[in-house]
């Protein structure tokens, strides 16, 4: 099959920050497209898998990073992370957490289902600037979302990059997402995959504690390595704190910020950090890019 781009973006982790061709479909910004779920499955008690593609051998061309509007017909949307790595083509991935009208209805729909799609959204990363890098990639809770499709690319394209180091960090065993797939990373070579858990239980045998305790240890070339960060807010202040006393620089620390975004388009203003709306100039960010935005962390 054939596959056409919907989209056109000017989408990096430094430099400029504003996106141009903004293009969500051949209808334009509001034209959801309507796209059949693929595969669906269950991966928590709180989150579903979904593999979507959409119409007419589209291909969804999107940065690893961005983000989706997915629409519940007469019902409403919700902005979604991508997960699937950019390389995907024919489908794409996402992970949706149950937290109100629309993604509790999401939650109820089986393969062959259809959602509308806006997109892809935002500002993603930059990966071909981290090429000859080690990677320190950095998540918390449900941030594996997003962060996945960094992993997955960066294995695709495995001697672009040094080190690939990945920490992850949860509440507990219940809630760990991808479960098969970190197996698979940890017994990989080429790789380190590290989890601790917030609380233990009699069911884990691995580590406790706050991802913060998985930093000190590390072995860090500070002058080339990009860490990047996605988790709830509270994480990212005492992540930050470790990584600085490793000697990384604030154009070396990337960081995908969660915001309560709406139209995904710079209209509505729900996203807006002080003078940065972050449907359009992020979620992705540099530290840098954060110290004018005195609410961003």
């Amino acid at each position: 099959m054939e596959n056409k781009n919907i989209t056109s973006m000017a989408s990096k982790s430094t430099g400029s920050t504003v996106n141009e061709n903004f293009k969500c479909g051949p209808g334009g910004l509001y034209d959801p497209l309507k796209s059949q779920l693929v595969r669906v499955e269950q991966q928590t008690d709180t989150e579903m898998f979904f593999e979507i593609r959409l119409p007419d051998g589209l291909s969804l061309d999107h940065q690893n990073g961005q983000f989706v509007e997915v629409s519940v017909f007469g019902l409403g949307e919700a902005p979604i992370s991508i997960c699937s790595p950019s390389t995907q083509k024919d489908t794409f991935e996402l992970v949706v957490r149950a937290t109100g009208k629309v993604t509790d209805h999401l939650h109820s729909l089986k393969p062959g289902d259809f959602v509308g799609i806006r997109g892809p959204m935002g500002r993603g990363f930059d990966m071909d600037s981290w090429k000859g890098k080690d990677l320190l990639i950095i998540g918390g809770g449900i941030g594996l979302v997003p962060l996945r499709s960094i992993i997955k690319t960066a294995l695709t394209r495995r001697n672009d990059y040094r080190k690939i180091v990945t920490l992850y960090g949860t509440r507990n065993s219940g809630e760990i997402l991808f479960k098969n797939e970190i197996k698979e990373w940890k017994q990989r070579d080429d790789m380190t995959f590290d989890i601790t858990l917030d609380n233990g239980s009699e069911d884990w045998k691995g580590k406790v504690g706050l991802i913060t305790t998985l930093i000190p240890p590390l072995d860090i070339d500070a002058k080339n390595t990009i860490a990047i960060i996605t988790g709830p807010p509270i994480m990212y202040k005492f992540v930050i704190e470790e990584l600085k006393k490793k000697g990384l620089t604030e154009e070396n620390i990337i960081v995908s910020l969660e915001r309560m975004m709406k139209c995904g388009v710079g209209k509505c203003g729900h996203c807006a950090i002080n003078q940065s709306y972050c449907c359009i100039e992020g979620p992705v960010y540099t530290l840098s890019e954060c110290k004018g935005l005195a609410e961003a962390l």
